[in-house]
């Protein structure tokens, strides 16, 4: 759909957050290799024998006192689900303990230890060697196991499909992509092209190019150049925010098409990242007043513009991981992938009535390697997140 690769180095680097310190990994590896063990031990049962002094007292408070470790919310849950015996029988929450009393738990694994364990999980696999592995991610995947998200992972799935990643901090992954936002990205299968593949998001010589469609007539090109914190309003958000609580972030992007729905301004557009921070590319887009389509946390930050329903029920942010471009950390040599449209993101591009030309969205891929900086740059004094600052204005 979108034509053979280019071969030449036409987009912009990009870098992610480096997370390689040596202490943070090692912790990382050993937590993946305590998880699987955890889960081998997770049905083993433990017993203790109730003091006298307890006799009497209900289970709830003894199984607190002589299971200390965990929380009574998982004992009761255990107890419920006929994990606890008392004397051989399964045993009722508010039940008294008699004397001399034998409790027996099995305990089951807790989330942050199934976190950690291998699980077939599909992957779409577009390149893979001995050193590094590039995963076309598709939306709606978790890449690492986190609160409400403690399965079924990226992370699972490379458990499962290289064992030995389980000696690797967070199985090899470098860089992650929202769980609603699909494409490329690169895992490596040894410590050591982890550690050369964060030097090189380090030095920005990793070069990922999105595809993206944002409420609006952006301009033709330019550089959104403002740090990025907690939302202080919502903690859970990101935003634009001044002094230290935001990291320097910069984003360029070149418009590559245009298109009118419902009278209302569309633009595809590539984004270039210079920075790895969370939610970047959103958060920028949103910032300067062209919120992406589809996006259920940003969108709405400047009107109704992202309000309407799109076509075929279109529901997460439109945003596509297109390119990714690296050094092999063993070979040396540059490699370059694609990864096509995902078929959500097509049919939304021509029931917009975005050109139905695959060199439309090649558009603007010239020799040059930098974009003219100066659009949307702001400096210190015009960094802040307002709401409200365009009300309930309508795209233009």
């Amino acid at each position: 759909m979108l034509g053979p690769i280019d071969r030449s180095d036409d987009y912009s680097r990009s870098a992610g957050r480096a997370d390689g310190q040596e202490g943070a990994a090692a912790a990382s590896a050993l937590a993946a290799r305590a998880g699987a063990a955890a889960f081998e031990s997770a049905d083993a049962p433990r017993v203790a024998l109730v003091p006298a002094a307890m006799a009497g007292e209900r289970l709830d408070k003894v199984l607190a006192k002589v299971f200390p470790e965990y929380s009574r919310s998982r004992l009761q849950s255990w107890t419920e689900a006929g994990r606890v015996l008392l004397n051989g029988a399964p045993a009722k929450v508010r039940q008294s303990v008699p004397l001399d009393a034998r409790i027996e738990l099995t305990p089951d694994a807790l989330p942050e230890q199934l976190a950690f364990t291998p699980e077939p999980v599909p992957l779409d696999v577009v390149y893979e060697d001995a050193t590094l592995v590039v995963i076309h991610k598709r939306a709606g995947l978790v890449v690492h196991p986190a609160a409400g998200n403690w399965s079924g992972t990226i992370l699972n799935g490379l458990l499962h499909r290289y064992p030995d990643a389980a000696g690797l901090p967070r199985a090899g992954i470098v860089h992650r992509l929202d769980k609603e936002t699909s494409g490329l990205m690169v895992v490596a299968r040894t410590l050591e092209a982890q550690t050369d593949l964060v030097r090189q998001l380090q030095a920005r010589t990793v070069k990922r190019r999105y595809i993206a469609l944002a409420w609006g007539a952006m301009p033709e090109e330019g550089l959104i150049d403002a740090p990025i914190g907690r939302d202080p309003r919502e903690r859970t958000r990101m935003a634009v925010v001044a002094g230290a609580a935001g990291k320097n972030a910069r984003t360029r992007f070149r418009v590559i098409d245009r298109a009118i729905w419902q009278q209302q301004s569309v633009s595809a557009i590539h984004c270039d990242l210079e920075t790895g921070r969370t939610h970047q590319i959103r958060v920028h887009c949103a910032h300067v007043g062209h919120p992406l389509l589809g996006d259920p946390v940003y969108g709405q930050a400047r009107g109704r513009r992202s309000s309407a329903p799109l076509p075929g029920g279109f529901a997460r942010q439109a945003l596509h991981a297109w390119q990714l471009g690296l050094v092999h950390p063993r070979s040396g040599r540059s490699m370059r992938w694609r990864a096509e449209l995902p078929a959500d993101i097509a049919d939304l591009m021509r029931a917009l009535g975005f050109g139905q030309d695959a060199a439309a969205f090649d558009a603007g891929d010239g020799s040059e390697d930098e974009y003219e900086d100066g659009v949307y740059e702001l400096d210190a004094s015009e960094v802040g997140y307002d709401d409200e600052s365009d009300g309930d204005a309508d795209i233009e």
